[in-house]
């Protein structure tokens, strides 16, 4: 099992959900679950968690889309938070923007089970070789 294969224990405190990677269109489709632990004073989910998820989202799509010996770290992230986001689930779609041989620019947003978006982001990923696994 490559270590692109194994879910990062912050993808499970996250609940995150792969629901589709389209490698040719660099397009992905995701879903986390907000937990009670995640809520800040207002009862609503505190940013820090959003931005975590929209970071896992643009990741995620990129590295499903790059070679097996490749691998993707974040450079950065600008997120904007756009409505306050309630306990539950929490749906992501991320797209590939553009990419170069070691860098890609991935955008995603994050919407309630209304439709309504809660926060978008334009991540900065930069492409290395996978270390081997031992």
């Amino acid at each position: 099992m490559s270590s692109k294969d194994t879910e990062p224990p912050a993808a499970t405190l996250l609940s995150r959900e792969i629901i589709s990677v389209n490698r040719q269109t660099g397009e992905g489709v995701l879903r986390y679950v907000a937990l009670p632990e995640f809520m800040n004073r207002h009862g609503t989910v505190q940013g820090g968690f959003l931005a975590a998820m929209l970071d896992s989202a643009t990741a995620l799509t990129l590295i499903t889309c790059i070679e097996a010996d490749e691998t993707a770290v974040t450079r950065s992230l600008r997120v904007e938070f756009l409505r306050p986001a309630k306990l539950g689930v929490v749906h992501a779609r991320a797209c590939i923007v553009s990419r170069t041989g070691t860098a890609a620019e991935v955008a995603g947003e994050l919407r309630d089970d209304n439709g309504v978006t809660l926060a978008t982001a334009v991540a900065m990923l930069r492409i290395l070789k996978s270390k081997p696994s031992d």
